[in-house]
């Protein structure tokens, strides 16, 4: 058996946030795949389906994202699963929007539904971020995170979920770096990388010389006659000499 989690927080009022991309992808594996109606327990709202042959329980913890721990662990505990047998899907201010990573175990990165699952399920669990992209400095953080998707986003995560949706069952199969390349095509990344490969790389420019370099270089010669070598004679004397 897999659970996979999706992290957010209850209520209309956060149903758009990019800190609730979670949430939209379990409803959106739920709606794909005919799993059954969300029910309520272990502190959350759970469904249970089929995936590549084996069963699945959907979970979206109910305790807000700072405790999400508490819901999945009370899962695990019930189910008497270990930590691979878990993936949990959460938002990434760290990654570009529409961009995703899956990986096991790890640190929290500052994200705090993160820390919690750590705490009450253990880190070697499957770890699905997507990434909502970050606002450039920290005092926006907040806001960005705890904001609706804007419209233009609609662009990339739209076919970012349903392709998740599509392919969930490579995550009951382990099949992480073919359900990657699914969602990295979903949001134009293969054409993004060829696009980059195909754009002329620009002439290098001589590098400018520092001030040791140039004082490295031979000075012009002073002139040995005339007006001007005499007075500088008597300026700093024959060296000659």
């Amino acid at each position: 058996m897999l659970i996979i989690a999706g992290l957010g927080n209850p209520g209309s009022k956060y149903a758009g946030n990019r800190h609730n991309i979670g949430f939209m992808a379990a409803d959106a594996i739920h709606r794909r795949h005919g799993f059954s109606p969300w029910s309520k327990k272990f502190k959350a709202e759970i469904s249970e389906g089929e995936l590549g042959g084996e069963k699945v329980l959907l979970i979206k913890p109910q305790t807000y994202m700072n405790l999400s721990g508490e819901a999945v662990g009370e899962a695990i505990r019930f189910y008497k699963l270990q930590p691979s047998d878990l993936v949990a899907i959460y938002d990434e201010l760290d990654l570009p929007p529409g961009k995703a990573r899956l990986k096991i175990g790890g640190g929290n990165g500052g994200h705090n539904g993160i820390r919690s699952l750590d705490a009450h399920c253990g880190k070697d669990y499957r770890r699905l971020r997507l990434g909502i992209g970050h606002p450039g400095v920290k005092e926006l953080v907040q806001h960005h995170v705890l904001g609706d998707f804007a419209r233009a986003d609609q662009a990339w995560l739209q076919p970012l979920l349903e392709t998740l949706a599509d392919n969930a069952d490579m995550l009951v199969r382990r099949e992480d770096s073919q359900f990657m390349n699914k969602l990295a095509l979903a949001v134009g990344g293969k054409a993004e990388a060829e696009a980059e490969a195909d754009k002329p790389k620009p002439e290098k420019k001589p590098a400018a010389q520092s001030h040791i370099h140039q004082a490295r270089h031979p000075q012009p010669k002073l002139p040995a006659t005339g007006p001007m070598a005499e007075m500088l004679k008597k300026m700093f004397g024959n060296k000659g000499e």
